[in-house]
């Protein structure tokens, strides 16, 4: 997975050019000097993930108690009318026209 990355972001430096007229605050120079940084092996890099979590911020552990069998259950018998609720708030149709069918 690193090499993979690290392929990718020598892509973006070689196409986005250094613009000499912007020493100093250049995004392209940036660019360069971090992935120099980051992959100071190349691709033999080992790249840690900094956390263990996932984009929704909750960890391993709390992924693994949501999704228990104890808990769906309990999803299971909970009041259904927030989810009905959110149901006709994106959907194409009005409410109104739901009851109708």
């Amino acid at each position: 997975m690193a090499a993979s990355r690290y392929r990718r972001f020598l892509k973006l430096c070689e196409e986005w050019p250094v613009d000499e007229t912007k020493r100093g605050r250049d995004l392209g120079a940036y660019l360069r000097q971090r992935v120099a940084q980051a992959f100071r092996e190349g691709e033999n890099t080992q790249y840690p993930r900094p956390r263990d979590t996932s984009f929704s911020g909750l960890s391993l552990e709390e992924y693994k108690l949501i999704l228990s069998t104890d808990s769906l259950e309990e999803f299971k018998g909970m009041d259904k009318s927030m989810w009905k609720k959110l149901q006709e708030k994106f959907s194409s149709k009005g409410p109104e026209e739901d009851h109708k069918a």
